[in-house]
């Protein structure tokens, strides 16, 4: 009962807070609701007994990236005039915008209907995943099953860094 009523508040206040980030006019203010956004998510993590991930949500998510988003934002330093000369450039993007929010809203729910609702339970088991450990069965799976994604995301992480670096001397030598 008190489980699931957190789970409830705690899924209000994402929801609050990412309805916040989208709105909110001062991008500092946007960055400050979705680190709070990023902290709820742990929290509800931890209630669905993921705590490894709810420990790299907040380390790395909340905290890393976060502080360089608003290092961006505060480097960036964007002035009114500036954001009113492009206030007639945005509305066909606000109005395609909504138009791919929605149909991804649409086809989440589809998959959320066809797979999660009528899915059949899982190998790893809440009473598994208590035997052997949550953070050793992340490990596990990561090095045999996922072990093959794994590899490409930090490839694709290496290029990005190598990229930001090209950008950031090019930017140097001019």
């Amino acid at each position: 009962m008190l489980e699931s009523l957190l789970f409830i508040i705690m899924g209000l206040i994402v929801i609050t807070c990412a309805i916040g980030v989208v709105f909110q006019k001062n991008p500092i203010y946007s960055a400050v609701f979705l680190i709070q956004t990023m902290v709820s998510l742990a929290v509800l993590y931890i209630l669905l007994h993921a705590q490894f991930v709810a420990a790299v949500q907040v380390m790395v998510y909340a905290g890393a990236v976060m502080v360089l988003f608003v290092f961006v934002i505060m480097l960036l330093n964007v002035q009114r005039a500036d954001q009113e000369l492009g206030k007639d450039r945005l509305i066909f993007q606000k109005v395609s915008a909504i138009f791919l929010g929605l149909l991804l809203f649409a086809v989440i729910g589809i998959v959320t209907v066809r797979s999660v609702l009528q899915g059949t339970k899982g190998e790893y088991t809440p009473e598994h995943m208590n035997e052997i450990g949550n953070t050793q069965l992340v490990g596990k799976l990561l090095f045999t099953d996922y072990v093959f994604p794994f590899e490409i995301a930090s490839i694709l992480l290496f290029a990005a860094i190598i990229g930001a670096i090209i950008l950031a001397k090019k930017e140097l030598k001019e």
